[in-house]
């Protein structure tokens, strides 16, 4: 068997009831639960009974899916599954981050929290969304996009999956131009235009704001949204650029693969990526991990080969 590789979930994936599975069913995963209720109490409360509404919002989304992804990377430790190497999607980026000990889990929900904070109140000041472009090119989105002030292709997700960021007022006609090119546009459920301009103000902030925070060397290979290559010395400039940038997915997911990664296991709630890497390359194993039952499965597999 080839390197496994640990991917983080990211915003949008989050729903009622989350983790509470976790919480109940893996030692490990309460603990982890716990230590970060005790930093942001009320954290468990949305991720097990809070609506959806609640968790829709920024501020809360990013402290509830990283503490759920901690809890399962923790679940999967416990039964003796480790990556080789790892990645998140937007926020399951810091999640990773941890995961590689570039800083302890408590020291991520701390910054994750303030990221959140930041792009909620980034989101707040202009009426933005994000949709999902179906069925067109890279290329043809980019085109697109570019009969606009402000449309933004900003996700790279898979070969004929690309995001974009937009004020309201131009999305409506946006996706019009989508539908006369052949393609479909889909709202995502987030609170905002994220990775573009809309949150350079929050970039700028967060950067100010990781300077009070000590980093260290990550123990193994952890691949940046913002080049889709392995990180490099300055992880702080690094994060604070990705929320203003695009994410590189595809490009990301195909270094990991050309590195030696033939098993993905998708950490966190739904299994979005999981299904992003199968278009990107059918040839290698994926998994989600979101509860128990998921561990269990997954950990079986892996002894089994």
């Amino acid at each position: 068997m080839g390197k496994i590789a640990f991917v983080f979930a990211g915003q949008g994936a989050q729903y009622p009831g989350m983790g509470s599975d976790l919480h109940s069913g893996s030692a490990a995963a309460a603990a982890v639960f716990d230590s970060l209720e005790a930093l942001r109490p009320g954290t468990l409360a949305l991720c097990f009974s809070g609506s959806e509404d609640e968790l829709r919002k920024t501020s809360n989304t990013q402290p509830c899916m990283y503490a759920v992804e901690s809890a399962a990377a923790a679940a999967l430790a416990a039964k003796g599954i480790r990556a080789d190497m790892t990645a998140g999607f937007s926020l399951g980026e810091v999640a990773a981050l941890a995961y590689a000990g570039a800083f302890p889990v408590e020291e991520g929900f701390r910054i994750v929290t303030e990221r959140g904070a930041l792009m909620q109140a980034a989101a707040e000041s202009r009426e933005t969304a994000m949709d999902a472009v179906l069925k067109l090119s890279d290329e043809k989105v980019e085109e697109l996009a570019s009969l606009f002030d402000e449309v933004y292709p900003v996700n790279y997700n898979s070969p004929g999956q690309v995001v974009v960021s937009a004020a309201v007022d131009s999305m409506a006609q946006f996706e019009e131009k989508v539908k006369e090119a052949g393609g479909r546009a889909m709202r995502l459920n987030v609170a905002g235009g994220f990775h573009s301009p809309f949150m350079a103000g929050a970039a700028e902030e967060y950067r100010k704001r990781l300077g009070s925070y000590s980093f260290a060397k990550p123990s193994l290979p952890i691949y940046a949204n913002l080049t889709g290559s392995i990180y490099g010395d300055d992880i702080p400039a690094c994060m604070a650029d990705q929320i203003k940038s695009p994410v590189r997915w595809v490009t990301t997911v195909r270094n990991m693969i050309g590195d030696g990664a033939d098993t993905f296991i998708e950490i966190g709630t739904g299994s979005t990526l999981a299904g992003l890497i199968k278009r990107i390359d059918k040839s290698v194993r994926t998994y989600s991990v979101a509860d128990t039952a998921s561990v269990e499965a997954v950990a079986k597999e892996i002894a089994n080969g």
